[in-house]
């Protein structure tokens, strides 16, 4: 145990200098032995957590992989803390999702007992044309882009509200502004109504959304109004961490 201690301890002096810095330097700021720190600095490098390059010490490639893998834990926390917060101030499920290669994904959902999520039971990816999610994502794409996606995957009606058809899906969704929220009622599940808030994310297409019974529907245009709302408050903050 003392000997990681003493090696992280080289780590946290080493990542202080970007430009690098000498074994008998960094043994002085840990309060090393030099011999103790430059057995502990060769031993790093050989793992891959340090570099040398002309006497001086640098973050290797394994410690910037932990970096990077630790920012984007906090990015991920970021926005499940913000679902999780919408989920409880709202009162209803919180649903991120995004477009990515060619396919509709659910990223992260934030529900309760006493809000439960909608069970997935057609896959969300193939079922884009019924659920308010798969409509707000398909509806920022290029229309070579949504007629692939239909064409890889076709309307079919999935209860008795779902839309049609291909061609009056796209009617629908031509019609759609840009930043405009999207709305469906039982069309993907019964007893159950949605609306997704499309996010500016770049050329990326990505979604908010929330859900509720259906015989709770008189609240939708006023829950998806105060999400928008705080999505607006929090979107500086979120405009990284979104990605994940």
């Amino acid at each position: 145990m003392g000997s990681v201690q003493r090696a992280m301890r080289l780590l946290e002096s080493v990542a202080e200098h970007e430009h690098g810095a000498p074994a008998k330097q960094l043994a002085r700021e840990t309060g090393l032995a030099l011999p103790t720190a430059y057995h502990l600095l060769r031993t790093l490098v050989h793992e891959g957590y340090l570099r040398r390059d002309k006497g001086l010490f640098f973050l290797g490639e394994a410690a910037e992989r932990l970096s990077s893998s630790g920012a984007e834990q906090k990015r991920r926390s970021t926005v499940v803390e913000a679902l999780a917060h919408w989920r409880d101030l709202i009162g209803v499920p919180v649903y991120y999702a995004q477009y990515r290669n060619g396919e509709i994904e659910v990223l992260c959902v934030s529900e309760s007992p006493g809000n439960p999520a909608v069970e997935e039971w057609a896959d969300f990816r193939e079922t884009g044309h019924a659920h308010a999610i798969g409509q707000c994502l398909l509806a920022q794409l290029d229309d070579e882009a949504r007629r692939d996606h239909l064409d890889r995957y076709p309307v079919q009606s999935i209860t008795p509200y779902t839309v049609r058809d291909g061609h009056s899906l796209l009617r629908r969704l031509e019609r759609t502004a840009r930043m405009e929220p999207v709305t469906e009622r039982q069309e993907y599940a019964l007893g159950t109504v949605c609306a997704a808030i499309p996010i500016t994310l770049g050329n990326a297409a990505a979604t908010m959304a929330i859900s509720l019974p259906a015989h709770q529907a008189d609240r939708l245009l006023a829950a998806t109004q105060q999400l928008q709302a705080e999505i607006g408050r929090l979107m500086g903050t979120l405009a990284i961490s979104i990605s994940i």
